[in-house]
């Protein structure tokens, strides 16, 4: 599952398992409206509503999936990946790794992530009775690292180049089932793209196939499940297009990017200086690769100002989301106009950020003058 393709990989590039499917024996009737109600499931069944194109979904659900598509201007949207029981994105491919893990009989499952991953698999480890362990990093977020322990996870942060060898050794030793790849370039779980692809299936429900899609990339497994979607609904004959799909990294890395302007099929990168740690990765995978070509899409570097733009412009709006969340809307501002609609990503509440909780208010004397300043320095006229 996350140790690459042993037919293809090589020592120095890793090729992903992939999942495949009898296309043939679907029935289309899946993705007309009307669907979930005449097959017996609830509203907010999750990603059951898409049994049929998912892996075994072995492990119990906590109501992922579903997400509102907002309309920021005419003919622009944002899906709001952050309304997911863990306030992101992970919690699709967790509810599938998550499944594997149940089905391969692991006591418990272990990950190396940043934030978002491992909170979402300690949320879905806890709801399928499993233990979980997350190498994260020694500068985690606090809001994050509380997260993590609220689910009872074991949370163990260690230097980043210690990660992946040492979650290597508890897969060996306590049989956990690894929800992280272990390759030199990024491969990720067989199954995580799976859950991913089903954010394709609910932006067609409501818009049909936009003409573009900006997506948030660290090591592209978002990006290629978006892709993944669209390509299947073509597949089967329910859209006639892809839309063009656009990698949103940050320029302090991307790995992608090299890969493309290099020509190789991923490679690795220094990573410079960024707050957007949740897609802030030094090395690539080749989904990532296969989601730009066949979409006719491209990478985007994005800097830091780039991306806080962005997250003020949908604060703006209500929406609070993470820094590295507002990467697909600062990808669609850099590109500029696109003949639409468009849809930007984004993948995870701004509770997640760097630095949450380390800011107060300055207390304010409780009576009207004190008020009235503090409303006049805030453009407000009393």
């Amino acid at each position: 599952m996350t140790r690459g393709c042993p037919r293809t990989s090589t020592d120095t590039v890793s090729y992903p398992v992939e999942v495949d499917y009898a296309y043939e024996r679907v029935d289309t009737a899946l993705f007309a409206p009307g669907y979930a109600a005449g097959a017996g499931l609830s509203r907010g069944a999750g990603l059951d509503r898409w049994a049929p194109l998912l892996p075994p979904l072995d492990a119990p659900g906590l109501g992922e999936g579903d997400t509102p598509l907002i309309e920021l201007a005419p003919g622009c949207y944002l899906k709001d990946e952050a309304r997911n029981p863990t306030w992101s994105h992970k919690d699709r491919l967790n509810r599938c790794t998550t499944s594997a893990a149940l089905r391969s009989g692991a006591p418990g499952i272990v990950v190396a992530s940043s934030g978002n991953h491992g909170a979402a698999a300690a949320a879905y480890a806890a709801r399928a009775g499993l233990r979980c362990v997350v190498f994260t990093a020694v500068d985690t977020p606090p809001a994050v690292d509380a997260f993590l322990h609220a689910y009872g996870a074991v949370v163990l942060p260690v230097p980043i180049e210690h990660r992946w060898p040492l979650l290597r050794t508890v897969v060996e030793r306590c049989g956990l089932h690894p929800v992280s790849n272990q390759t030199p370039t990024h491969t990720g779980h067989a199954f995580g793209p799976e859950g991913y692809k089903t954010i394709a299936y609910e932006i067609h429900a409501e818009i049909g196939a936009p003409a573009a899609v900006f997506v948030p990339t660290g090591y592209g497994e978002l990006l290629y499940g978006v892709w993944k979607g669209f390509a299947e609904l073509r597949r089967l004959g329910v859209t006639a297009s892809v839309p063009q799909i656009f990698a949103c990294e940050p320029a302090a890395g991307g790995p992608l990017a090299a890969a493309v302007r290099t020509g190789v099929p991923a490679t690795e990168v220094e990573v410079g200086p960024t707050d957007a740690y949740g897609i802030d990765c030094s090395v690539g995978g080749y989904r990532g690769v296969v989601a730009l070509r066949e979409s006719g899409g491209r990478p985007l570097l994005l800097t830091d100002d780039e991306m806080r733009s962005a997250q003020r412009e949908l604060a703006a709006q209500g929406l609070w989301v993470e820094l590295s969340a507002a990467a697909g809307l600062a990808g669609l501002r850099q590109v500029g106009d696109v003949e639409g609609p468009v849809v930007c990503i984004s993948t995870s509440s701004g509770f997640k950020d760097v630095g949450v909780g380390s800011r107060t208010s300055a207390p304010v004397e409780p009576e009207w003058d004190a008020v009235r300043r503090r409303l006049r320095a805030a453009g407000i006229e009393a």
